[in-house]
């Protein structure tokens, strides 16, 4: 796989970054969401204080992972971040009224979209070897250091 590099990695984080410095100056605007959501997960929290610390984890991630710092733990933390307001935020599947519900659909869709470009940064090596690439060579190593001690093997 190619490594995601040059300006892919900041335009992704741009949408993060941009969205929480929106949501920590004005809050206001996803308090309904968050205590929906909260509401469902049954956690008694602040909206507003959840709403801030939202924005701040998209701020600090999506800083880091514009400047290539953990890359791969920034896009993590930023689906992490996605994909519970994504269900919670766009639930297309309750819209009866239909401009409603293909408004819904298409920013659903939209968030999935960003979903598989975070998934990409987050396997993304740089070109180095991954952790699962070591563990396979040094079971491979293991093996052969073992198979001369097997009866009947060459």
């Amino acid at each position: 796989m190619a490594p995601i590099r040059g300006i892919a990695r900041p335009l992704l984080a741009a949408l993060f970054v941009w969205g929480g410095i929106d949501e920590i100056r004005h809050p206001k605007d996803k308090l309904d969401l968050a205590d929906r959501l909260l509401r469902q997960l049954r956690v008694d929290q602040d909206p507003g204080s959840v709403v801030r610390a939202h924005g701040a984890v998209e701020v600090v991630a999506g800083s880091t992972l514009a400047l290539g710092i953990a890359p791969r733990l920034s896009a993590l933390t930023l689906l992490g971040a996605l994909v519970p307001t994504t269900v919670a935020g766009h639930p297309f599947w309750e819209e009866e009224e239909p401009s409603t519900r293909g408004a819904q659909q298409v920013q659903f869709l939209k968030n999935l979209a960003i979903v598989g470009g975070l998934l990409l940064a987050a396997v993304d090596t740089a070109g180095r070897p991954s952790v699962g690439w070591w563990a396979r060579r040094a079971a491979a190593r293991g093996v052969e250091r073992v198979e001369h001690l097997v009866p009947g093997r060459d």
